[in-house]
């Protein structure tokens, strides 16, 4: 049963039904509980689209029998947590924070390597289903999308609820995952929205009244509002979302700079950007944290490889050529330390990428450090120069091209670890892509 948009103010997430009695506890239809409530809910266009516990929920897909346990994604006691589960966040558990003090929260959990090529693959597979709905996805990490809907009332024959809630659907039944979607007329609000209900939650923010909603809340709640930012607005006695609303532009701009504009237009829920599709990614890398701190080109060197090797194998099934190579190494105290060389010919081939990264190391190989990456900028899908036009390679890159191309097609038909490079061996334990 379908209303006009200005009339749907509960949309039933099972059936599709639409209605207008807010005062409904179950669908006149199909009497389910799953409604979704607002007097505006026909009105809003702006979607944002947030995987619940990605990378766990993946794990706990693949393996039913972890369904009831505290799982952890992230590399060994020395890394920190990629994700965790909704029960391992009952403990005080989030991402970011390092592998050993989450275990002590909960030493019952299940520590799983993140599988970065599993859950890229899971990632594409949601993106294909939201451009589905609307070719204005813009995607802003592996789990997290914004999509706009204005103007698909007639395509899908439904108001944009009603859209959002058959694509958070149709992503449990094909992906055996839950997504939690917020609904409101902007960016910020729709994002705020998502996280008002999790997992699998649907929540939607309407225009009116908007200040006194947003006035309960803390100024944390602003995106950009980070540990520092924080800090000096408390300093200045500024603490809710309410205190904001109370200054003008000019005063915040006065006291904060450019970000002042932003607080003021967030805090009063005005928010101008618009959605726009992704552009091409600007750089592709893999880094590891390792398991125990090494030094030396000794120890440094076949990680080196290893990681060139996995940077190769991403650009290739990107179809990705890049000119500058950026060494990354983080110290054991937490130094960041990269250095860069752009080359003249773009290129994918892990020897190439190996070679420069390794001349950049030699000079660093002295320190003692706890992770290593390697990543590839000035991306480019010209591959002329690589594959079709060899006169602008020597001949060892022209012999490398050829056995690279041999050892990536035996890999795909018996296993990428089954054949690699000498110099890749006499590792401690595989390397984890990042």
């Amino acid at each position: 049963m379908s209303l006009s948009s200005a009339l749907v103010t509960v949309l039933c997430r099972d059936c599709y039904s639409s209605m207008n009695h807010e005062a409904a506890s179950r669908c006149y239809f199909c009497q389910s509980p799953r409604l979704i409530k607002h007097p505006e809910l026909g009105q809003l266009a702006i979607a944002h689209v947030d995987c619940d516990a990605f990378y766990a929920s993946v794990e706990k897909r693949d393996k039913p029998e972890l369904r009831d346990t505290p799982v952890l994604i992230g590399g060994s006691r020395r890394g920190v947590v990629a994700a965790a589960c909704y029960i391992a966040r009952t403990y005080g558990i989030k991402s970011a924070m390092p592998m050993y003090k989450a275990l002590q929260k909960c030493p019952d959990a299940v520590v799983i390597p993140p599988n970065m090529k599993k859950y890229a693959a899971i990632s594409k597979a949601v993106k294909a289903i939201m451009l589905q709905t609307t070719p204005l996805v813009q995607s802003i990490s592996i789990d997290e999308a914004y999509l706009d809907l204005s103007g698909t009332n007639r395509l899908h024959q439904g108001v944009p609820a009603f859209t959002m809630a058959r694509l958070a659907n149709d992503v449990q039944k094909k992906l055996g995952i839950t997504v939690s979607i917020g609904l409101s007329y902007n960016k910020f609000l729709a994002k705020l929205a998502s996280d008002m209900d999790k997992p699998n939650g649907f929540s939607v923010i309407g225009e009116q009244n908007i200040k006194t909603f947003l006035g309960n809340y803390p100024i944390q709640a602003i995106a950009g509002v980070g540990r520092r930012l924080e800090t000096k607005l408390k300093n200045d006695g500024i603490y809710s979302i309410f205190d904001l609303q109370r200054c003008s532009v000019q005063e915040l701009q006065k006291r904060y700079g450019s970000i002042g504009a932003r607080l003021f237009n967030f805090s009063n829920g005005i928010d101008s950007r618009v959605i726009t599709p992704n552009p091409p990614a600007k750089s592709v890398s893999k880094e590891v944290t390792f398991s125990y701190d090494k030094s030396g080109l000794e120890q440094l060197k076949p990680v080196l490889w290893r990681l060139c090797d996995q940077l190769s194998s991403s650009l290739k099934s990107k179809n990705k050529f890049g000119k500058t190579i950026t060494l990354k190494l983080k110290t054991i105290k937490f130094r960041t330390i990269t250095r860069s060389k752009t080359i003249k010919t773009p290129t994918q081939l892990a020897d190439v990428i190996y070679r420069v990264a390794f001349e950049l190391l030699i000079p660093n190989s002295r320190g003692t450090y706890r992770l290593m990456g390697v990543g590839l900028s000035t991306l480019s899908d010209d591959i002329g120069s690589v594959e079709t036009d060899f006169d602008f390679l020597d001949d060892h890159d022209i012999k490398q091209e050829k056995l690279e191309k041999t050892i990536d097609q035996i890999r795909e038909k018996v296993g990428e670890n089954v054949i690699g490079k000498g110099r890749g061996f006499n590792l401690e334990q595989p390397i984890k892509k990042k």
